[in-house]
């Protein structure tokens, strides 16, 4: 696939041989993201940052890469202080900010704003979350993290559990997992299950998940297991929300039921649901995970930008 001036919306628009070239690129960007080597393939070119909601990682790390690359960052984060807070359309702010910069990496409170966004802008959009829907760059890392720790990604054993339901990147992750032929297993209450739309959607792929809201039946045989947090901001009901906040929670005691070299990640930030004893164990792999979002951010930034490394 040729990437260039291509939009960044949702993980299903990848077949598998085009996250395995970003995955690949990904891999040589790791002494750059280091900074043990230098090179600016994206002198000159500005990447716009629209973040609708709080973020840490995402955002940092897309503001790391495209300097890492020698392009300049225009940052819009503090939505009071812009023409949003004024009724500007969510369209028009895109026009705007599309006058402005080379590739715009968009984080919005809506299911489907990037795809909306995408229709505005003449530059690639990259979806950095959307509401509840996707976070296709959030699953290339962790499928990146994956491939580093584990060797392959095909056939294994990954237990996804917590707020499966509002959680946008279990939901892109099931759907690109399900490419790789893993297996999956999805530990939640029902009321936080995976939506029936993902499900159906891994199902055409030929994956049938186990589901199951008991974490200790199934993490004997996990080789990846997933955590996120429960999704307080998305509860509609803040009572439906304390019947499931701490539900899960993921310590040593807990693991030494677990393989020797099973991985835990986790998309961050965690409450409680990973004790920071597990930090100092050899499964820790949520930093690392972190850390993986800049080289392939790099490598997303240079393919849609066409600079050559």
């Amino acid at each position: 696939m040729d990437f260039y001036d291509k939009d960044i919306v949702s993980i299903r628009d990848f077949t598998r041989d085009e996250i395995e070239q970003i995955l690949d690129l990904s891999e040589v960007m790791i002494p750059y993201a280091n900074g043990d080597k230098v090179k600016r393939p994206l002198d000159g070119r500005i990447l716009g940052n629209l973040f609708f909601e709080p973020s840490t990682r995402t955002k940092l790390s897309f503001e790391s890469a495209a300097l890492r690359l020698g392009a300049e960052v225009i940052d819009v984060s503090q939505m009071s202080m812009t023409s949003i807070s004024k009724g500007e359309t969510l369209a028009d702010t895109i026009r705007m900010v599309d006058t402005y910069c080379d590739v715009i990496v968009l984080r919005h409170p809506h299911e489907g704003a990037a795809r909306l966004a995408a229709k505005f802008s003449i530059n690639p959009v990259i979806n950095a979350g959307d509401g509840a829907g996707s976070h296709p760059t959030q699953t290339l890392l962790d499928l990146f993290t994956m491939r580093r720790e584990k060797g392959s990604i095909d056939g294994l054993n990954i237990v996804l559990v917590g707020d499966l339901k509002y959680g946008r990147t279990v939901h892109s992750l099931a759907d690109a997992l399900a490419m790789f032929g893993a297996r999956l297993t999805f530990v939640a209450p029902e009321s936080l299950q995976m939506p029936e739309d993902t499900v159906r959607h891994i199902g055409e792929r030929g994956c049938s998940p186990r589901k199951t809201d008991c974490l200790e039946e199934v993490i004997d045989d996990a080789d990846v297991l997933y955590v996120t947090r429960i999704q307080k901001e998305r509860f509609p009901d803040p009572d439906e929300y304390q019947k499931v906040a701490g539900m899960y929670r993921v310590d040593n005691a807990m693991l030494r039921e677990a393989k020797s070299d099973l991985i835990v990640m986790h998309p961050l930030p965690r409450i409680d649901e990973i004790a920071p004893e597990v930090d100092r164990t050899p499964h820790a792999k949520y930093f690392d995970q972190a850390f993986n979002g800049i080289p392939v951010r790099m490598a997303l930034l240079c393919a849609v930008l066409g600079g050559k490394m």
